[in-house]
């Protein structure tokens, strides 16, 4: 007990009969000194006592599906840094292959007393994955805001870039540069996110009189590695230019063009999605659409610090409106 309490001491900067004064709820104590003493136990990793366990600590967890795709980290640091303006503490949550889960995360997460929940994408996107533990913050109604389209069912608030305009953006563009054979690299074929740009971009492709071939729409996962496999098997089949998913897929397809001896974008095209970190800086600079990540932040904090009041609206998806980035990855139909 002596050890919890000098260590929470040193983390607040308070003395250990202040602490002690907090942990026994006693009077005497600011609420700012009284929150952060309960803060500080949280992110030591100490449980709270008993009766101060219905109090939920000024934490919010920050779930990423992963750190590799820029969209993420860059998502994670603008809500990250409005939460701490806000006066919250971010945990941040971050998944990776054979370690900890989503649903795992949810566990430590409610053990924590949490004040809130952001998902930066997760299983919410995927149809066929596990959503059990979104249940479990439902029933304690935690508030909880998902960023990226989710599945039907889940009535979470959810914030979104339109994945039908930026698929019919990307489209357009190919098809006024001349492109014909425009192939589509997604990611798993139950990621709702790429179910919608596909949606979009089928019929519109008809449309133009240029119907898009069962064999000309690739799907796999959202690595660099992956985009490369897709595009050879759509650059084989006579792809002219390719529609991609996220940008780390985009960056595979500017690769594989390559090792097929194809210049890009003087033999092939291909644009991105998402607009993360350094796609200017890349050879050549990557066309891609960019999602509104600044005003989507914004609009998760709002949404969770209006649920946090009890003033939150019903869980609808707001849609925000990407953008087109034209660089130098894009380029006529080759003669």
């Amino acid at each position: 007990m002596s050890k919890r309490l000098a260590e929470v001491a040193r983390k607040v900067g308070v003395s250990e009969a202040t602490v002690s004064r907090v942990l026994n709820g006693k009077p005497g104590v600011s609420d700012a000194t009284r929150q952060a003493v309960l803060t500080a136990l949280d992110v030591l990793g100490y449980e709270r006592p008993t009766k101060l366990r219905g109090e939920r600590a000024r934490l919010v967890g920050l779930v990423l599906p992963e750190l590799t795709n820029p969209i993420f980290p860059a998502l994670a640091e603008i809500i990250g840094g409005a939460l701490t303006q806000n006066g919250y503490t971010p945990l941040l949550c971050t998944q990776n292959a054979g370690g900890i889960t989503e649903a795992d995360y949810v566990d430590l997460l409610l053990q924590q007393q949490v004040s809130g929940v952001v998902f930066l994408g997760g299983n919410y996107s995927q149809a066929d994955a596990p959503h059990e533990h979104y249940e479990r913050l439902r029933d304690v109604k935690l508030p909880t805001v998902l960023v990226n389209a989710r599945i039907p069912g889940l009535s979470f608030p959810t914030v979104s870039t339109d994945d039908a305009a930026a698929a019919e953006q990307a489209v357009l563009h190919l098809y006024q540069l001349g492109h014909r054979r425009i192939g589509m690299l997604m990611g798993p074929a139950d990621h709702i996110p790429s179910q919608r740009k596909l949606t979009a971009a089928a019929p519109l492709l008809e449309r133009l009189g240029a119907p898009l071939r069962a064999d000309m729409v690739v799907q796999g996962l959202y690595s660099l590695e992956s985009g490369q496999a897709g595009a050879a098997r759509l650059i084989d089949g006579g792809a002219t230019a390719v529609v991609c998913a996220s940008d780390p897929l985009a960056l595979g397809a500017v690769r594989a063009a390559r090792r097929r001896g194809l210049s890009v974008p003087g033999q092939f095209s291909v644009v991105g999605f998402d607009d993360s970190a350094l796609m200017s800086c890349t050879e050549p600079p990557l066309t891609t659409v960019r999602q509104p990540i600044e005003s989507m932040g914004r609009t998760v904090i709002e949404l969770l610090l209006s649920q946090i009041a009890g003033t939150a609206e019903a869980g609808d998806e707001l849609l925000f409106e990407p953008e087109l980035v034209l660089r130098a990855s894009t380029g006529p139909v080759p003669a």
